[in-house]
């Protein structure tokens, strides 16, 4: 990393800074605006650099949330889902267009709506049901990424629709950059309209990212800083969501794509605003008074608020997102974990749990899920280096 760059990331809890390859971190104060927040705690060291050398990334806006609709499982939703992910979106729903008249239409304010379906050779995919159900849902951005042959006649149906290249081109393959472009130039303009976040770029000329896509960025020059071998995947486990970047190898899907890559986000196994979901997770999997067991604690542990519930609950987090990418579980993305060589933990795990701790609960996953005696190798971002990796990567 080049010594003539500050690198900052804003985080719901946490400001991290980092410059000349020293990383440090700080509690927000939510008192203050996050601007004035910064300044108050890192005013000298920002004064050292230029606005040019400044680069900034934030999930402290909370991201932005989508609705997903979509031809097909397998290829429009699926491939749509893959570009949100991989560009920090936060997806609360997808439709499937066949039933999109039963549909449930979510009763919050959507920021970004994604249309998706058909190759270029195909026309009249949609019809008056898509209109009937967006008259119905709330939202405030609409883009079309589907068959050019509809575009026209949903611009003239659909107010202030945006139009991007087609994400499956007619080998079936998917076309990535124009929707991630379109979708992380929103999340810039979200952030400008935020009066907490947009004085930031009165530090910055440079555009300010969304976290998850940062990471996302970071994984091919992970192994620059760690021991990391491939295939490996990356959990990030916070206060609200728990998300898995994983190599693309470890999956079984034919999805052709640039990336080597790919997020998968689990919005109810964060530990804080998400815990009592965690919980409810926790109680209904089959092995969870066996793990309680191994972890020497009863099911009274969830009526605690102490540090060792949270403990427990970080270990809980690790082991039921393993479970929900397993062979074990047939609602989530098969990972092909009898494969995989590393596990890095990153976010508010690590300074939680013992290196000895995160061993102890993936091992106990080992065993117990896929019967092997070998778990792969541990790696903790203690120190949170890993989005300083991507930052400057654009």
């Amino acid at each position: 990393m080049s010594q003539n760059k500050l690198l900052i990331d804003v985080g719901s809890t946490y400001f991290k800074v980092c410059a000349n390859n020293q990383v440090e971190q700080y509690f927000r104060d939510f008192n203050k605006d996050i601007y004035d927040d910064l300044l108050s705690k890192c005013s000298e060291t920002i004064s050292k650099f230029k606005k040019e050398e400044v680069f900034i990334c934030s999930s402290a806006n909370g991201g932005l949330t989508t609705l997903i609709i979509g031809i097909t499982n397998s290829f429009s939703l699926k491939f749509a889902t893959n570009i949100a992910y991989n560009s920090g979106i936060n997806i609360i729903n997808t439709v499937l267009y066949q039933d999109i008249q039963t549909s449930s239409i979510p009763s919050d304010l959507i920021d970004v709506v994604i249309v998706v379906g058909g190759i270029n050779s195909v026309n009249n995919v949609f019809d008056e049901k898509l209109f009937n159900y967006l008259e119905n849902l709330r939202f405030s951005n609409i883009v079309f990424a589907g068959s050019s042959f509809d575009a026209d006649y949903l611009k003239n149906n659909i107010q202030n629709l945006v139009v991007v290249e087609n994400i499956i081109n007619n080998k079936l393959h998917v076309v990535e950059e124009p929707l991630k472009n379109y979708l992380t130039n929103l999340y810039q303009a979200d952030i400008e309209g935020k009066e907490d976040i947009k004085h930031l770029y009165d530090l910055t000329s440079n555009q300010i990212f969304s976290t998850p896509y940062i990471v996302n960025k970071t994984l091919p020059f992970i192994d620059s800083k760690f021991a990391v071998v491939n295939p490996f995947i990356l959990i990030d486990i916070g206060g609200a969501t728990t998300d898995i970047h994983y190599s693309k190898d470890l999956s079984s899907d034919n999805m052709v794509t640039q990336n080597e890559y790919d997020r998968l986000v689990f919005k109810k196994l964060g530990v804080f605003k998400s815990k009592e979901s965690l919980i409810f997770a926790a109680k209904n999997n089959e092995f969870v008074y066996e793990l309680l067991a191994h972890l020497k604690v009863t099911e009274n542990i969830f009526n605690e608020d102490s540090p060792k519930s949270l403990r427990i609950l970080m270990q809980l987090a690790i082991f039921l997102v393993l479970y929900k990418v397993s062979e074990a579980h047939p609602l989530y993305i098969k990972l092909k974990l009898n494969l995989l060589k590393s596990i890095v933990l990153t976010g508010g795990i690590t300074k939680v749990l013992s290196f000895e701790e995160s061993e102890d609960i993936i091992s106990f996953f080992y065993k117990k899920i896929l019967n092997s005696d070998i778990h792969p190798s541990i790696i903790l971002d203690s120190n949170y280096d890993i989005w300083t990796l991507g930052i400057t990567q654009q």
